[in-house]
């Protein structure tokens, strides 16, 4: 374990964050292997399958890991106060909460998803492929939650390079499994999802038992005897964020039923540019997750003007990062952009071009990303889940807004516009209430 309480802030923040920018970049990679592997060895028509289910298998993931990420800010806030009685049993109650949560999303999901992408209006030629990842993926709910959840109870209590030698162990098995499953047995779009799944099974059951190691205590069976109370306090943590997901999920997914309007070239093309993104972000997701860690146990701690000295300094290293990686993204994009495209000539310029004016938008306005997920990250820490989640709204509002209006006046620019000024919006609110929330600490008030 390791207490963020005492030493440098941003010295702490940041090395807490780099074995996470590992991992997430890790994490990106052997998503962007899936897609490559499939674009290249499936075709054209795998690609826009994924493509169309992707939103949909992110509000799926994102539902699950908005529940992991509330649960762990209460383990921090343990932590952070010393409390390890309570550590011990929020702990188990998280991991009867992350099975049931689970089981339902595995029953709801696959009554939903061939109704969802009908409604979406997905492609004929593209529905069936975009059903089997979907099937497969949500399927493996109980993987994906566990994972998600072994993973925040480390990054609570300080610990960040497990998750990154995990992550190293899924990308390494994922790469291995899709070259199995996709290129020697075939198995195309399911093969990728398949593999997917066991490589974080793999990741799962290598932090479960590093916890059981770091953990300064044995998680008891009495603790597992079900306490309504913490339940109650988890969930209202966890809800939140979870539902925030899932609002910034239903956004894209409106967005994804615009975008096959424009056909399968287009859908491709906005595809690859959507895997290059978790790159763009992987900085501002590691930043966030420490910035949660930090201010959490500060937070518990009742060290709230080391808590506002810490996400300031963050906050400044990471639209400085954003910069950098702006720049190298303006300038080696299409090189990476043609690693996903596999067709004629004739389609894989039109497919480029589409995929590289979506990256280019998103890539200039990389720094408002980066401010957003550092004081939505710092409020959640402060145990304020509601206001991130009302941020959510507001970035559905705006996305949802400007991809039924923009595209008739600038056709598919509109749909690159409606991204950036989901993130503009939300970060404006974000950046009013953190500070609001500052002053009320100063005041007393919290």
């Amino acid at each position: 374990m390791k207490n963020l309480t005492t030493g440098h802030p941003l010295k702490l923040i940041f090395f807490f964050a780099l074995p996470l920018m590992f991992g997430n970049f890790l994490q990106q990679l052997y998503i962007m292997v899936d897609t490559m592997i499939v674009g290249r060895f499936v075709g054209v028509d795998a690609l826009a399958s994924i493509g169309g289910a992707d939103w949909i298998n992110w509000a799926i993931l994102g539902l699950l890991m908005g529940f992991t990420q509330g649960f762990s800010i209460r383990v921090s806030n343990c932590l952070g106060a010393n409390d390890e009685k309570g550590m011990e049993k929020s702990i188990a109650m998280s991991y009867l909460s992350c099975f049931v949560i689970a089981i339902l999303v595995i029953i709801f999901s696959q009554i939903i998803i061939e109704p969802l992408l009908k409604l979406l209006n997905t492609p004929s030629h593209t529905i069936q492929g975009s059903i089997t990842y979907l099937r497969i993926m949500s399927g493996g709910a109980l993987i994906v939650i566990f994972y998600n959840c072994f993973s925040s109870i480390l990054r609570a209590i300080g610990d960040s390079r497990t998750p990154l030698i995990a992550m190293l162990i899924a990308a390494c098995l994922n790469v291995i499994l899709d070259l199995l499953f996709v290129c020697i047995f075939h198995q195309g779009i399911a093969g990728a999802a398949i593999a997917t799944l066991i490589s974080q099974l793999f990741a799962a059951t290598f932090c479960y038992f590093k916890i059981r190691k770091e953990l300064p205590f044995k998680i008891k069976k009495e603790s597992f005897q079900i306490d309504q109370k913490l339940i109650y306090q988890l969930i209202k943590l966890g809800l939140p964020l979870a539902f925030q997901n899932l609002i910034i999920a239903f956004g894209g997914i409106v967005l994804q039923s615009v975008v096959n309007g424009f056909g399968f070239l287009f859908i491709a093309g906005y595809t690859a540019t959507n895997k290059l993104y978790g790159i763009l972000e992987v900085v501002a997701i590691s930043f966030g997750y420490a910035i949660t860690t930090f201010v959490s146990q500060n937070y518990g701690a009742k060290k709230y003007q080391r808590m506002k000295s810490g996400v300031f300094q963050a906050n400044i290293l990471s639209v400085f990062i954003s910069i950098v990686i702006m720049i190298v993204i303006l300038f080696f994009g299409k090189k990476v952009l043609l690693l996903f495209i596999s067709t004629t000539p004739k389609q894989t310029q039109i497919v480029l071009k589409y995929a590289y004016d979506y990256l280019f938008t998103m890539a200039v306005c990389l720094p408002v990303l980066y401010i957003l997920y550092s004081y939505r990250s710092a409020l959640q820490g402060m145990e304020n889940t509601i206001i991130p989640m009302v941020s959510g709204i507001v970035e559905l509002i705006t996305r949802v807004s400007a991809a039924l209006i923009l595209p008739h006046y600038m056709g598919v620019y509109g749909i690159y516009l409606a991204e950036v000024l989901a993130w503009t919006a939300a970060a404006i609110m974000l950046y009013i209430f953190y500070y609001k929330d500052l002053h009320q600490l100063d005041k007393g008030v919290m």
